[in-house]
């Protein structure tokens, strides 16, 4: 059976402020316990820095203060996903991980396109799943960061430019 079967359907859940979000599980590459971050300065207050995960520079964001609500206080629940964002891996730190969850294609939902004025409010939810009598607001992570943010947090990006001599 190949992975893509496996996955099929199935999303990695968790708490963001009173909602729980999803991620489809074929962009998540881990799940680690929070660690020290490396603070970037004149960054976005939702970009925390970077973390050293084995040898590879990645940076992460703070997830509830993407969705602008109001910061939390990292404790020992407190996880980062790695995911892969147009081929840059990122971090996501969230409050906590719920559980992974299998949601069949007819109990998904396009999000509703109520809320502000401007839609901001559904930018990075693309779906509702249905999951028994819960609701998770599906994301798509590929909007959690503008091309400018990745190319900024791309540890690669500009290298060809320097011309690597000081």
């Amino acid at each position: 059976m190949d992975e893509r079967d496996t996955q099929k359907g199935k999303y990695v859940t968790f708490k963001s402020g009173c909602e729980y979000f999803g991620l489809k599980i074929q962009y998540v590459n881990e799940i680690i316990v929070f660690q020290e971050i490396t603070k970037i300065p004149e960054s976005e207050d939702y970009i925390k820095g970077l973390i050293n995960l084995r040898g590879k520079i990645i940076p992460v964001i703070d997830v509830r203060l993407r969705f602008k609500q109001e910061p939390f206080e990292y404790t020992d629940r407190t996880c980062i996903i790695v995911v892969n964002v147009k081929n840059i891996v990122v971090g996501l730190i969230v409050e906590q991980i719920a559980e992974v969850v299998e949601i069949q294609e007819e109990n998904i939902i396009p999000s509703p396109s109520v809320g502000k004025a401007d839609k901001s409010q559904n930018k990075y939810v693309y779906a509702i799943g249905k999951v028994g009598d819960q609701v998770k607001l599906l994301l798509d992570p590929d909007r959690l960061l503008n091309d400018e943010e990745i190319t900024a947090l791309d540890p690669n990006a500009g290298n060809a430019e320097d011309g690597g001599e000081e």
